[in-house]
């Protein structure tokens, strides 16, 4: 028998979701109040702490302004979210979106070279002895999935290594967004199962300090991937991203 783990929604949760989703999908427009906590309470028949709790939450999204005692309005997340918010535009009613996939693969791309480039600077040999360990077991796997995995621990060392708060909290939410997609993308990332020399060139780099072979080294890693989403996202979205 499959035994899946069993996840429990609260109330709140439900109304944070439903919220969330009719502000990104414009149904509640730039600008326009939210029902107050009684009318939400009433029309969706539970209790105005739940309300409250779930309202509080979208507040600190930035979607909303929740101003005390007054209404609670809503802002362009464009412009006033953080990156917190990815995992929930990527995945929204049971769908990957298209668009939001093709920028968090873009930014992947882009930002990564980067992060190995301050990794080479920063990182040593501790780092380098590291990345083999993964190594070893991205070569040791024919599975799409756990290559992938491995491919974001790999990732998340060479982040830690480049010592950067920003980029820190830039990659966990790209991770976040990213990870839960991979079971959906295995077939298309199948290609890069057994690749590992780049990732091998990469740890080389990191090992002798030298970041502008790193950066290049990144660059061989990402290329391969980035071009196989965006092509595949294209294909699912029916145009030209």
């Amino acid at each position: 028998m499959a035994l899946r783990p069993v996840t429990r929604r609260s109330v709140s949760d439900q109304v944070f979701d439903q919220l969330v989703d009719d502000v990104v999908d414009g149904e509640i427009a730039v600008g326009e109040a939210l029902p107050s906590e009684r009318r939400l309470a009433e029309v969706l028949g539970i209790s105005r702490p739940a309300v409250r709790e779930a309202l509080q939450r979208i507040g600190q999204t930035g979607l909303v302004e929740v101003r005390h005692g007054g209404a609670t309005t809503v802002r362009d997340f464009r412009k006033s979210a953080g990156l917190d918010l990815l995992p929930k535009l990527l995945v929204r009613g049971g769908r990957l979106d298209a668009a939001i996939a093709r920028s968090v693969v873009e930014a992947r791309a882009e930002v990564g070279p980067g992060i190995a480039a301050l990794a080479a600077e920063r990182g040593g040999p501790a780092l380098a002895v590291a990345l083999d360990a993964v190594v070893q077991d991205l070569a040791a796997t024919d599975d799409a999935i756990t290559w992938q995995r491995l491919a974001l621990d790999y990732w998340d060392l060479l982040v830690d290594g480049a010592d950067s708060l920003v980029f820190r909290l830039m990659y966990n939410s790209l991770r976040a967004a990213y990870e839960p997609a991979l079971p959906a993308l295995a077939a298309v990332l199948a290609d890069e199962v057994g690749q590992v020399e780049p990732y091998r060139l990469l740890a080389a780099a990191i090992r002798a300090g030298d970041p502008a072979t790193a950066r290049a080294a990144a660059t061989r890693v990402l290329t391969p991937t980035a071009s196989s989403l965006l092509g595949a996202l294209a294909a699912l979205s029916g145009d030209d991203l």
